[in-house]
């Protein structure tokens, strides 16, 4: 393995070993607490912009295999672990997981302490950061990083949805709209189990929504800030038309957007929430949830919307989840649908389907 550097903004330069495409990589470096699903994590179009790092400290003991695959890409722009395996267990078949990020051209650094890493984050938060291979262009590197645009600043949704209506058949008899922010292939399946489904792109009119026939709108999980101003102008304005015409639920991203269609607002958290063991109370108990994501509904901003908190972070306090109190409206700021991680509140899909048959909550 070659030597490679893992660049921070306020100057810190980690060295460790390249494992994955020779290129260089810039980002805004976060991690995820989950101690496998690395392929998944990949493949999350959440995951758009960022530089991950894997909290677990052995990375690539099985191989990966197509069919965990979250969507059609790498969305990720770096990765950074602690202890690479180069020789995957055969238990499941695959292949190792640094061959797989080289056919996507995706740079990987590997003996990197990444509990110092991680404390480090913690304490100032995420970090503009790069992976680079070449030491004469440390100072540069660190200069270009300082004066560029947080990655977060990116329309990081446009790069991510689809670009026209998809329809998909499921011979359900009922008919929901999905808006696409970055949609994971798990949800996909999840509502495939209960709905035919149409797919529309990020920036959809509400009209066209409307004229589709669709008895209910979910709104999925994406990558970047959700306040950027051309989500505001196309999917904002657009969950605010619909919100008092069809039952509607929204996951991760989708929660911010329709806090922000109601007249919410939100926030960049310091760190975020990344990984598959985060605890969310609801209803009077504790589940389980998977989750990725650097932004959150802000509570105080709700007075006067509608929509009430019943869904919190135990960890921390933050908004896990909204209901309105007239409209068939409720959001998850977690993944029900794991994809990796614990299937506490796939009953949610349930939830939203029992809504959108009765047009309540």
């Amino acid at each position: 393995m070659a030597t490679s550097y893992l660049l921070l903004e306020d100057g810190t330069v980690m060295e460790g070993e390249s494992f994955g495409y020779d290129s260089s990589a810039y980002g805004e470096v976060v991690f995820t607490t989950g101690m496998c699903g690395y392929q998944e994590d990949v493949t999350d179009p959440s995951f758009r912009g960022e530089i991950l790092v894997f909290t677990y400290p052995l990375i690539g003991n099985y191989g990966v295999r197509k069919e965990f695959e979250q969507s059609d890409d790498v969305h990720v722009r770096g990765v950074v672990v602690s202890e690479y395996c180069e020789h995957p267990s055969m238990v499941y078949g695959g292949e190792p997981f640094g061959d797989y990020l080289k056919a996507h051209k995706i740079p990987a650094i590997t003996g990197i302490d990444t509990r110092e890493l991680v404390v480090k984050i913690r304490e100032q938060g995420a970090f503009k950061g790069a992976i680079i291979n070449d030491a004469s262009k440390i100072e540069e590197t660190l200069k270009n990083l300082r004066a560029m645009d947080s990655p977060m600043c990116e329309n990081l949704v446009d790069q991510v949805s689809v670009k026209s209506t998809i329809s998909i058949d499921n011979g359900k008899g009922l008919r929901i709209g999905v808006i696409d922010c970055g949609t994971k292939r798990g949800i996909i399946d999840h509502l495939s189990q209960r709905f035919d489904i149409e797919i529309f792109p990020y920036d959809a009119p509400s009209q066209v929504i409307v004229d589709s026939g669709v008895k209910g709108i979910m709104i999925t999980n994406g990558p970047g800030d959700p306040a950027h101003p051309a989500l505001r102008d196309t999917t904002v304005r657009t969950v605010k038309e619909l919100s008092s015409l069809m039952p509607m639920t929204g996951i991760c991203f989708g929660s911010q957007l329709i806090g922000l269609a109601m007249g919410g607002s939100t926030y960049k958290m310091k760190f975020g929430h990344r990984g598959t063991n985060q605890p969310v109370k609801y209803e009077g108990k504790v589940f389980i949830t998977s989750q990725n994501h650097g932004y959150v509904v802000d509570d105080h901003s709700l007075d006067g919307t509608g929509l009430i908190v019943d869904q919190v972070n135990v960890n921390d306090g933050t908004v896990e989840g909204v209901r309105h109190r007239d409209l068939p409206i409720f959001t998850c700021q977690y993944h029900p649908e794991a994809a990796p991680g614990p299937n506490d509140t796939t009953f949610l899909f349930d939830k939203f389907k029992k809504m959108v048959q009765e047009g309540r909550l």
